[in-house]
């Protein structure tokens, strides 16, 4: 007989299977590639199978968290299936967690808890995205568009002191720039003839560089004091560099902590040689504008 307390308990493990049974099947449907449509809907079919497993103890339905379902439906149609999926499995591990004080009372719990670690993690990573496949090209267009352009208009904030002919200049310096590492990828892609589409990659690659470069600049667009602009791109710098690193480290199962640390120092420690860069050429070469 269960206690009062430890039905509510598997009651809200039950309601978290349904309602993960729901978002996988949900996603399935979506799916246009065979292959991940299956792994989807034999996930959703083992979450099934286990919210009926909580049911034998419990004796009582559960409904699904129709919230939840439509939060990770949108996660995964904005961000990508790979991620929507990583991310919903690490809130089924912090539940898996606390499955080992059930061992000595329920019998099914250990055996679920090692098939929800152990079976969905090695579907869930046979899972085939373009996107993923061609991360590489998104970090080189990121990480160059970083380093590269918060580095310029640092140093062209002490040199111009204009917001509007800083973000001009760092609008065409960035526009080249990306230009450039899209046909560099496109070469670089077409030599290594790998899996990879060289059209593809360097589209990645570009896009991501103008998109990175539109964040940095709107703040010299939108502000009239250069320095507030200049430390309003920093931030915005250091936003990007985590949120990427926050989606590769779920996408990909990686630390975020020391890819977010290298980057960021990377990117606000050439801003800064440039800063100074800029104060010492103004100065040397006496140009006031």
């Amino acid at each position: 007989m269960l206690s009062p307390e430890m039905k509510k308990r598997l009651l809200g493990y039950q309601r978290d299977e349904i309602t993960e049974h729901h978002i996988y099947r949900l996603l399935a449907r979506l799916q246009k590639n065979p292959e991940n449509r299956k792994i989807l809907e034999r996930i959703a079919e083992d979450e099934k199978r286990h919210y009926n497993q909580w049911k034998r103890y419990t004796g009582e339905d559960a409904q699904a968290d129709r919230s939840k379902v439509r939060k990770y439906y949108w996660i995964s149609r904005i961000f990508g299936l790979t991620f929507g999926t990583r991310l919903l499995e690490r809130d089924e591990e912090r539940a898996q967690k606390e499955y080992s004080d059930l061992y000595a009372e329920i019998d099914q719990a250990k055996a679920i808890a090692e098939e929800e670690s152990d079976h969905e993690n090695a579907l869930l990573g046979m899972l085939d995205e373009e996107r993923l496949r061609y991360i590489g090209s998104v970090v080189l267009g990121l990480n160059d568009a970083l380093v590269e352009l918060t580095g310029a208009l640092a140093g062209l904030t002490l040199a111009l002191q204009n917001t509007h002919l800083i973000a001009l200049t760092g609008s065409i310096t960035g526009i080249a720039a990306a230009l450039s590492m899209a046909a560099s990828e496109y070469l670089s892609t077409k030599t290594e003839g790998g899996s990879q589409q060289p059209l593809k990659a360097a589209f990645y690659t570009g896009t991501t560089y103008i998109l990175t470069v539109v964040f940095l600049i709107s703040p010299y667009l939108l502000l009239a004091n250069y320095f507030v602009a200049l430390a309003c791109t920093l931030i915005a710098a250091v936003l990007i560099i985590a949120f990427f690193n926050f989606y590769i480290s779920v996408a990909r199962d990686q630390p975020f902590k020391k890819r977010f640390a290298e980057m960021t120092i990377l990117s606000l420690g050439v801003a800064g040689l440039s800063f100074l860069l800029g104060l010492v050429l103004r100065v040397v070469l006496g140009v006031e504008v």
